[in-house]
């Protein structure tokens, strides 16, 4: 059993795990970051049976990262030694539920004994971009000593023309078109492939060299989980690449499952659904060898009766031969946990050689999420200095406290009286807006946040005050500010002396001495 050491609330289905040389981060929080941990990453840090969450910093030239929930992640082998191991992530969806077509690179660029750094980039894709969607896979491929990202599947929304407010966030499975993306110069193409009739996603995708190879999933449309396999091919000669689809036999009826390598050739399945609320409660071994694919059942892990029990279940790949596995707490219950955990760890020291097994641990949290199954579950970030986090341990650990300041530090407050902006209803206002309103810091009293669309700013004096060092006052205290300010001293002007000057013509005034002495001069 795994105790606690902190919260970890902030852990949803949807969320991802990154394995960056046996140290685990984990990634896709619930809501947006606080000021505890604004990068929105954390070391998943378990020793000695104790769970402990540590912010994660990225490095001053970072780009902004949002929390997003089933993107599609892979691992990619730079070309240079600080590039040697980077984690790409596609799409996803923010808390707010808007779908990113985005790409960023995750990569180590400072590790020592108590802090990692991650520098976190965006890379732009032109060509047959790939629309914003959730739920798909993103493998790499290599061939001819060139490599290249293989997309697939997904869930999308409906189309603006199809949307309609009691149907707005309704989804559709994306087309069934595979999409080659070249990760060094940022072009996207897109393939049809006659095999692949069927949009898919929450499928289960393995890469192996210059092969891919596309498992089960949900047919949206069709609303079933068909038992596929398909091997898409791909070579990368000097010229335009060439990428074939093949339909095999022996394939699975499965979705959400979670994929785990073993060795160099061999995966474990485990997971997933084979009925829209009926867990697949066996595991297969997946074996790749002479580019041939084998999958077969193995030894059915020894589930705890929470487990067998609950209608859903979510969890990532730890790596390492090890899954991480949620289900939600037992709400009859007059304390109940909103989520119990477990960790189930492959085996390979049985007696017999070709024998696997898994091992498990629970622990519990006080996550009041809610309880939906994997695949449906319908759900900011500042870069922050690398050393922002130095010091004491207990500024690793994520703060409890920091959940309750959403008034003080949350862009949905009513920042005034004529506050207007809603969640639900908000769109970008200023250029520099993404995903959340701008907001400035009024100095009066303790300070508080606004809105700057509330306080009418125009974006040339918003992104003026943001670069100066000047304080700002809202519309409601700023009348208060200027007569609480000292007047400023003023210097007194000096005042020339008054020069007595002659009323009649502009000569000077002679005394009568002076004109006795002209007088005698001229005579």
């Amino acid at each position: 059993m795994i105790t606690v050491r902190n919260n970890i609330a902030l852990i949803q289905p949807g969320f991802s795990l990154m394995n960056f040389d046996g140290q685990i981060f984990f990634f896709g929080q619930k809501g947006w970051p606080k000021r505890s941990c604004p990068t929105g990453v954390f070391h998943f840090d378990i020793k000695q049976n104790h769970l402990k969450l540590k912010p994660a910093v990225f490095s001053k030239d970072s780009c902004y990262l949002p929390p997003l929930r089933y993107p599609a992640t892979c691992t990619f082998q730079g070309s240079s030694e600080s590039e040697k191991q980077q984690y790409i992530i596609h799409g996803g969806k923010t808390p707010n539920n808007e779908l990113s077509d985005k790409i960023y690179v995750m990569s180590v660029v400072c590790k020592n004994n108590k802090k990692v750094t991650f520098r976190c980039t965006e890379r732009d894709l032109v060509g047959d971009v790939p629309e914003a969607r959730y739920g798909h896979s993103l493998d790499v491929v290599y061939s001819r000593g060139k490599s290249m990202g293989v997309l697939f599947g997904g869930r999308s929304y409906m189309p603006s023309s199809q949307r309609t407010t009691e149907k707005w966030n309704s989804v559709a499975d994306c087309l069934p078109h595979v999409f080659l993306v070249d990760f060094e110069f940022g072009c996207a193409t897109s393939y049809i492939l006659p095999e692949l009739q069927d949009g898919l996603s929450f499928h289960v995708s393995i890469a192996r060299n210059d092969t891919v190879y596309i498992l089960g999933g949900h047919s949206l449309a069709n609303n079933i989980r068909p038992a596929n396999l398909y091997r898409i091919r791909v070579d990368l000669p000097l010229g335009s690449p060439a990428i074939n689809c093949t339909v095999l036999p022996g394939g699975i009826s499965v979705s959400s499952a979670i994929l785990t390598q073993t060795n160099n050739d061999e995966f474990v399945i485990v997971g997933g659904y084979q009925l829209e609320n009926q867990k697949r409660m066996v595991c297969n071994i997946v074996s790749l060898e002479d580019n041939k694919i084998e999958i077969q059942e193995m030894e059915t892990p020894d589930w705890t009766p929470d487990i067998k029990h609950s209608k859903i279940w979510f969890g990532s790949n730890m790596g390492n031969r090890s899954v991480f596995l949620g289900i939600p707490g037992d709400n009859k219950q007059i304390v109940s946990e909103a989520f119990y955990f477990y960790m189930l760890k492959c085996s390979e020291d049985d007696v017999h050689e070709d024998q696997r097994t898994f091992t498990n641990s629970q622990t519990s949290t006080e996550d009041p999420g809610d309880s939906t199954p994997f695949e449906d579950s319908e759900e900011f970030c500042f870069s922050a200095e690398a050393n922002s986090f130095d010091g004491d341990d207990e500024f690793d650990t994520y703060n409890e406290d920091d959940e309750d300041d959403e008034s003080e530090t949350g862009y949905w407050i009513t920042c005034c009286p004529t506050c207007d902006v809603d969640i639900n209803t908000w769109v970008p206002f200023y250029s520099t807006e993404l995903n959340k309103p701008a907001m400035i810091y009024c100095s009066h009293g303790d300070g508080h946040w606004v809105h700057a669309k509330c306080m009418d700013l125009a974006e040339r004096t918003l992104i003026h005050l943001s670069e100066g060092s000047n304080k700002y006052y809202c519309n409601e205290h700023v009348e208060i500010a200027r007569a609480l300010q000292t007047p400023k001293r003023t210097i007194p002007l000096r005042k020339p002396p008054m020069k007595s000057l002659h009323k009649k013509g502009s000569g000077k005034i002679l005394t009568p001495a002076k004109k006795s002495f002209l007088r005698r001069l001229f005579d």
